[in-house]
């Protein structure tokens, strides 16, 4: 193989790779009352938590307001407090 084909082969290899792994990745837009963040995998959480899950290209409306609190890990906002499990 020309060191043109091994190019264009890794480079088919490698798109393949990406374009799968983007499929895999699963995301969601979570909310706690009015407050929201993104969370990185399907988590179930408890029914206590309260919290609705949108799917990841989720957007509010023009007439309401959400704010934004975003933290790393799994869990949830209470009452302005993050609760993890």
């Amino acid at each position: 193989m020309t060191s043109l084909g091994k190019t264009l082969f890794g480079t088919a290899v490698g798109a393949g790779m990406l374009a799968l792994s983007a499929l895999n990745a699963s995301a969601a837009i979570v909310c706690s009352g009015k407050v929201c963040w993104h969370a990185r995998e399907a988590y179930e959480y408890p029914a206590t938590a309260r919290v609705v899950v949108h799917p990841d290209d989720w957007r509010w409306g023009s007439t309401e307001h959400y704010t934004w609190r975003e933290h790393e890990g799994r869990g949830y906002w209470h009452s302005g407090v993050w609760v993890g499990f």
